[in-house]
């Protein structure tokens, strides 16, 4: 891992045992990051580029404000942290209430499997882009236009705190996304596919089948019918039960959504039924593997697996010290930040709805007119509203898979869609192509997972009837 932050430690003892006498809580956060970004656009490189980032932040919280003061030489920490306690101290007008934790010193390094992505040369990493953009663009004549991108990034963060936190963690993300869009005249279809890894680069050298989907998809679209506007009992895979929890669930399970919002932490009150019994909703950093995975988060908060739906019924949300401390719960490790820029705010890990018990083939079973749909395009959520378009469907009559179509998006009501759950099928998949964006920290590597899920009532939407 990256070193420059090797003799850091005393220094960072020594400014907060100076300094953490002024304030109620006080703690540190170096960052050492060295990445790469690669990012093809058709026969056009549009980025290529290595860099090393080397910074630090200073959180100060004093009567319950907040200061933030980040830096980029460690000269000048004592001054940084003078400034964010003058800023705490200027806002703070009521009580500090952080949820408690034991003070941990500890060193811990996110395992890899395979190989590590900085000791692959640039120059390889661009021949696998230009592979990969060639399968794409190689896929028909139609296609008109292709993107690869490629980035890794290996971090170290040391945080210190003035309660004896002192934890130096490391670890490596690595990231793809392909899309290809396809032209029939005045008709445009794309096809998306994005994966990720904490494990080894090898998990991104054999993607020629994914890649190349991705373009026949499209080019498939140009000739299918667009699928017929209307409300449908829907069958959708794993990928998109991955992406309906962390987007349209998940996100409302983040304790400072609920906390700034009376009428969200009423509608989010512990207790309540939101699914049918066999629903098992978690949050979680604890399960090693996953792009979301961590031993402990920016507050210095061990790793938890939180489950947030039990049996059909809310049982938890993801905090921060803080948002655990004023609502009277316990802090699940959640607090993330994207890097030294930003403070830590709530931010899912790894997002899941447990496997069911029905077989995926059942999960047709008496669906008279229905849809299908596998895997995603986009979406967007506001509140307790969402919309997805998905990057496959088709038809079900009669209990089958019929013919496919284009053009299908999903939209709905959380809370209904998961009350119009009927069924959960035993099969499932863990999806690593997250990028998760709040708070203007966009692209932080989450993990999402699920069964296959039969949703009734489920607002589809297409081609006018």
């Amino acid at each position: 891992m990256p070193t420059a932050l090797a003799d850091s430690k005393n220094l960072l003892a020594d400014a907060i045992a100076k300094y953490s006498h002024k304030v109620d809580y006080l703690l540190v956060r170096l960052e050492e990051s060295q990445g790469t970004d690669i990012m093809l656009r058709g026969n056009k490189i549009e980025t290529l580029s290595e860099g090393i980032s080397i910074g630090g932040q200073v959180r100060a919280c004093y009567k319950g404000g907040w200061g933030l003061s980040s830096f980029n030489k460690l000269s000048d920490l004592n001054s940084r942290i003078e400034e964010a306690i003058a800023a705490a101290r200027i806002v703070g007008n009521h009580e500090t209430l952080l949820a408690d934790i034991e003070p941990v010193q500890a060193t811990c390094f996110v395992p890899l499997t395979g190989t590590d992505p900085r000791h692959v040369p640039l120059a390889q990493k661009k021949e696998l882009c230009d592979r990969y953009g060639e399968i794409l663009k190689s896929a028909s004549d139609r296609i008109t236009t292709t993107s690869v991108r490629y980035g890794d990034i290996c971090q170290r963060v040391i945080i210190a705190s003035s309660e004896g936190t002192l934890i130096d963690q490391s670890w490596v993300d690595m990231e793809m996304r392909f899309a290809a869009t396809a032209r029939d005249g005045d008709t445009v279809q794309t096809g998306r596919e994005t994966t990720g890894s904490r494990k080894a680069y090898e998990d991104l050298v054999s993607l020629d089948a994914q890649v190349q989907s991705a373009a026949q998809r499209a080019v498939a679209a140009l000739s299918l019918p667009s699928v017929k506007g209307n409300t449908y009992t829907v069958a959708i895979d794993p990928i998109l039960s991955g992406l309906f929890v962390h987007e349209a669930f998940g996100h409302l399970s983040e304790a400072d959504m609920a906390y700034e919002n009376p009428d969200l932490l009423e509608v989010m009150s512990m207790g309540r039924r939101f699914g049918p019994k066999e629903l098992q909703i978690f949050d979680g950093a604890a399960p090693q593997g996953h792009r979301g995975s961590y031993f402990y988060d920016d507050e210095g908060t061990p790793a938890t697996t939180t489950q947030l739906i039990q049996d059909g019924v809310l049982v938890g949300r993801l905090h921060s010290r803080e948002t655990a401390g004023k609502l009277g719960e316990t802090p699940t490790g959640n607090a993330r930040c994207l890097s030294y820029h930003y403070a830590p705010i709530v931010r899912m890990t790894n997002t899941w709805i447990e496997r069911g018990t029905t077989p995926v083939a059942d999960l047709f079973t008496d669906i008279k007119e229905g849809v299908y749909a596998r895997n995603w395009l986009g979406g967007m959520t506001n509140g307790e509203m969402f919309t997805f378009s998905a990057g496959e469907a088709w038809l079900i009559r009669n209990g089958k898979l019929a013919e496919p179509v284009r053009d299908v998006t999903l939209s709905g009501n959380v809370f209904q869609t998961l009350a119009d759950i009927e069924a959960i099928g035993d099969d499932f998949y863990w999806d690593e192509s997250g990028g998760c964006g709040k708070g203007g920290q966009n692209g932080l590597p989450v993990g999402c997972g699920g069964p296959s899920l039969r949703i009734r009532n489920v607002v589809v939407g297409g081609e006018a009837c």
